[in-house]
């Protein structure tokens, strides 16, 4: 062999031995965002619940009456339909409705759909590392949020099963599409609430119903003022495809408390017209 064959055959492995090592840092190059993606959905299927919680919203909170006053701190009267986009059955249902006919069943307005609305004290804390607590002192009644997708619907309920999430690449969906005031925390920093599997109920306790196929929607929020208070915004998207001609939204505010050394549970109640 030759000068020239035995320069070429040196330069072929070194040529061949250099486009492998290149290869295999294109490859890994190429899969590392994978890899990151990957790693990612890891972390997120593992960190549910409390151990991912961006916002801290346990505590004690009172609500702040500061828009329906007239229908959140009283009962209002038949046919006030006021700001619910109620269709012509509902109408017809809730024109029958006197408060007597509740007796017994005073509870039928403190349902997932409403209770938000009660001029009430939450208390939420976790039960467990997927499950968030929030007891209510109007009415007495206890929502749970599960995280993951382990947990079971069980019966309908008044305050149905709830599925809830973190969000942290959005803001709250609904302050633009749908105009709603509200929703001021940290952008991304949200827990989103899925609730169904209800029994029909009340959206106001002058008899105003929502069926067993109401779903509703909830976005929270938290944000800390200057003054050192802090305040949770729930945004609240009830859909109801038997009563409702387009989903109902309000925006509920509640404050903050040092303890819960004004916690007053109260029974479900209907105030007499």
């Amino acid at each position: 062999m030759n000068l020239l064959a035995l320069f070429i055959k040196a330069c072929s492995r070194i040529w061949i031995k250099h486009m492998k090592k290149t290869t295999l840092l294109l490859f890994v190059t190429l899969l590392a965002p994978v890899n990151s993606v990957f790693a990612q959905g890891e972390q997120d299927a593992i960190l549910t619940g409390r151990s991912a919680a961006p916002i801290d919203i346990t505590g004690t909170w009172v609500s702040v009456i500061s828009e329906d006053w007239i229908w959140r701190m009283v009962t209002p009267l038949i046919g006030d339909f006021s700001s619910i986009p109620e269709n012509e059955a509902a109408r017809e249902l809730a024109m029958q409705w006197r408060p007597e006919n509740d007796a017994g069943n005073e509870c039928i307005g403190y349902g997932a759909p409403a209770i938000m609305n009660e001029p009430a004290r939450l208390r939420i804390s976790w039960q467990d590392e997927q499950t968030l607590k929030m007891e209510i002192d109007s009415g007495m009644q206890t929502r749970l949020f599960h995280f993951g997708e382990n947990s079971l619907p069980g019966e309908p309920s008044r305050q149905g099963h709830t599925v809830a999430s973190w969000s942290r690449g959005i803001s709250n969906p609904t302050r633009g599409s749908l105009g709603v005031r509200g929703g001021f925390g940290d952008k991304g920093k949200t827990m989103v609430a899925h609730t169904s599997n209800l029994v029909p109920g009340y959206l106001r306790k002058n008899g105003i119903p929502f069926s067993d196929q109401t779903t509703v929607t909830e976005y929270f929020e938290v944000i800390d003022l200057a003054d050192g208070h802090t305040w949770l915004f729930d945004t609240v998207v009830v859909d109801d495809p038997v009563f409702l001609m387009e989903p109902w939204v309000v925006s509920r505010n509640f404050k903050k408390e040092p303890d819960d050394s004004k916690w007053d549970p109260q029974e479900c109640f209907v105030i007499q017209q």
